[in-house]
């Protein structure tokens, strides 16, 4: 199976089936994030204890990549400790906006780097790290978040 294949498939079972989908009452951390371009809109809560992420989800209006990204992304960080998440956050971005290869990338992101070929997707980029985006804004408590302005990851790559 190709690279191609593989990402179209996993955006698909993701997409329709997202992890973490939904309400989390018990949060201690939340952030919206928006990405004007695409339209996606995007609320994510998290708890965390002590220093570990114990239970993260997320919900709201956004295109199949935003989506994908978000399921696999709640997967992945739900039991690591907010500075191994911030690790996974910068790597990401760094894969998805070509700053970084997949092979290094994926020795810290594993099969997220699925989504390695983004980068040439230029205007899907910021779908697929909306939700990172967000969880780094939950983290830090920051509210709110876009990837538009100061905050756009395709324009600090470039920089």
């Amino acid at each position: 199976m190709d690279s191609k294949q593989l990402y179209q498939e996993v955006i698909l079972d993701h997409n329709k089936k997202p992890r973490n989908y939904g309400k989390l009452e018990d949060a201690t951390h939340r952030s919206e994030g928006l990405n004007p371009l695409c339209g996606d809109h995007i609320w994510l809560a998290a708890k965390i204890g002590g220093d570990r992420i114990e239970s993260i989800a997320f919900e709201g209006e956004s295109c199949a990549i935003c989506k994908a990204s978000a399921s696999m992304m709640s997967v992945a960080v739900k039991g690591r400790t907010v500075a191994e998440v911030e690790t996974l956050v910068e790597h990401f971005r760094a894969m998805t906006t070509g700053q970084e290869d997949a092979e290094t990338s994926g020795r810290y992101l594993g099969r997220l780097t699925v989504f390695a070929g983004v980068k040439d997707l230029p205007s899907r980029v910021k779908c697929a790290i909306l939700p990172w985006h967000t969880l780094h804004a939950a983290v830090n408590a920051e509210a709110v978040t876009t990837t538009e302005g100061d905050a756009d990851p395709v324009a600090r790559a470039a920089e």
